[in-house]
Parts: structure tokens; C-alpha cells; sequence
């Protein structure tokens, strides 16, 4: 049974949401799908068989509850089945539909149709196994930060994403008008998501150049410092990756960084300090927070 995967079904009310896809990505989901259900939404997310025990599971379900619990609401209905890998890669896909984000970005899957008449940047995506399909709000928050910080096409700026995942943001930059991103994944399932996405959009290989690593690889292969990075993925990761932002950036770069919880903000700000780093702004949606960072 080694294709089978664990198709995870959470049913909750909307306030809970983003403790949970938190709480999904913490435990290693790989997609997810989301839809609603009257007054409450239906989340599925999918882990390959190997990677969870049935006793893992029901942790899962017992952490997600006390989640609610600690924040006062309903505890979730949560249950689990085996599917095998042909279904896994079809059931999330039919729940995935188009989405605007931000003022410039349109996320299209990439079995479906183009839009017609949109005038939006059309990030065709398909991420298998990676995370990253537009719908996270810290992905929307990066997205959204982007588009703050690019605005006309610039073929001299360099940028990295760290922790590319999908290679969902490495693509908005260059849409964006971004010169050229180096984008490192220490998970070589999204490596490869990212080369197909990067195929998929029509990016040029030398334009996008994805790698398996993190930011000692980072250093290795950039050809200079970055003008400005991106980095998704959780807050505990983007504290050890901190004192490493220094040696690939100049005295003018700028980062963002999401997949922070509110409580995570102060900590993450502190070391960022310590290391000559300010926070610019803070973008919040719900209780995830992207940080728009600058050198001091």
C-alpha cells in the first residue's frame, strides 16, 4: 500500500479555519481542498500512508480539538480514510477552482480553462504534493506583498524564495517583472513542482532556478546578493534561518516572510533585531501575520 494516501476530513465552523490548515500543514499534509458547508466548511487534506499511523491520526484529531477548546469554539468533527494515489490526485483536484488574489494575481489550476477577459496576472498551477495553491492566507499575504514592493518590469532584480514549495510566489515575482529568482526547497517533491510549475507558466529555466537546500545551498549558488527574498513556511524554521538572511542580501534588501501565527510575531521581531533586521510593516489576515522586513 505503499500509493495510498490518508484523505483527512475536518468539518468546523469558519472561525476555526486557520488553526486548522495550521495545524494540517504542521503535521505534514501534502494539498488540501477546502469547501463550504452551510455554516461550516469542509476541509480534506491528504498525507501519504507511509508517514502516519492510525494512532498519529487520532492525535491529530485530539490536538485539533483542543485548538478549538483553547479558543473557545466547537471542536471539529474529524475523520480519516485510505485512498489509493489515483483517487488522491483527482478528489482534491475537483474542489480547486479558480481564485483572484490581491489586485493583480488570478491562480488558475492548471486542468482547467484559462478565463476569459480577465486582465490579471494568470499564475497557471498545478502543485501535486507541494504546498502552495493560492488559497493559504499566508501565501495571499505574500502574493499581496509582492505586488507592494514590484512594480515595473526590472530584468536586473535578483530575489530568492526560500522554501519555494510549489514555486507559486518565485512565479508572481516574475510576472511581477522580477529579472530572476534562485528558489531552494529542502523537500525535493517541491523541487520538482516547482520546475513543473515553472514549465507550466512559460518561464524561461535561466529566469527560475529552483534547487534542493536551504540557505547554506542559497549561499552557494547565487551569483550575488539578493535585492529582496521571500520566505513561507513555518515561524520555529524562519527563526534558525535569520542569521543566514545577512549573508545573502545587501545593505538595501528587503524580505518578506509568512506562515507566522500572531503570538509568533514578537519572537520572530526580536532575533530580526538582533541581527540588523526591522520590521516595516505587518499584514495580518485572521491570526496569520506576513512581515515586510528592511535592514537597519
Amino acid at each position: 500500500m505503499a500509493n495510498s494516501w490518508w484523505e483527512i476530513q475536518i468539518i468546523a465552523e469558519p472561525s476555526l479555519e486557520e488553526l486548522v490548515f495550521w495545524r494540517l500543514d504542521d503535521f505534514g499534509c501534502r494539498g488540501t481542498a477546502r469547501e463550504i458547508k452551510g455554516n461550516a466548511f469542509l476541509i480534506r487534506a491528504y498525507l501519504p500512508q507511509i508517514k502516519a499511523h492510525q494512532l498519529d491520526l487520532a492525535a491529530l484529531a485530539l490536538r485539533l480539538r483542543q485548538d478549538a477548546l483553547c479558543a473557545g469554539l466547537n471542536p471539529p468533527l474529524t475523520q480519516w480514510q485510505l485512498i489509493d494515489e489515483e483517487d488522491w490526485a483527482s478528489s482534491w483536484k475537483q474542489h480547486w477552482h479558480p481564485e483572484e488574489v490581491g489586485d493583480r494575481f488570478l491562480i488558475n489550476p492548471a486542468w482547467l480553462p484559462l478565463p476569459e477577459n480577465s486582465d490579471r496576472l494568470v499564475i497557471k498551477l498545478d502543485p501535486g504534493v507541494a504546498f502552495g495553491t493560492g488559497g493559504h492566507p499566508t501565501t495571499q499575504l505574500c502574493l499581496e506583498s509582492l505586488e507592494m514592493r514590484l512594480g515595473e518590469p526590472n530584468p536586473n532584480l535578483l530575489l530568492a524564495d526560500i522554501g519555494c514549495g510549489s514555486g507559486i510566489l518565485s512565479i508572481g515575482a516574475l510576472l511581477l517583472g522580477a529579472g530572476q529568482v534562485y528558489a531552494v526547497d529542502n523537500d525535493p517533491l517541491a523541487v520538482y513542482s516547482t520546475i513543473s510549475n515553472r514549465e507550466l507558466n512559460g518561464v524561461a529555466a535561466d529566469r527560475l532556478i529552483a534547487e534542493e537546500g536551504s540557505m547554506d545551498h542559497l549561499s552557494t549558488i547565487l551569483p550575488g546578493p539578493v535585492d529582496g527574498f521571500v520566505c513561507n513556511i513555518l515561524a520555529e524554521v524562519i527563526i534558525d534561518l535569520i542569521p543566514g538572511m545577512n549573508d545573502i542580501s545587501k545593505s538595501t534588501s528587503w524580505g518578506i516572510l509568512s506562515g507566522i501565527l500572531l503570538d509568533q510575531v514578537k519572537p520572530i521581531a526580536d532575533v530580526l533585531e538582533q541581527h540588523g533586521w526591522v520590521v516595516a510593516t505587518l499584514w495580518r489576515r485572521k491570526d496569520w501575520c506576513c512581515l515586510n522586513i528592511r535592514r537597519s
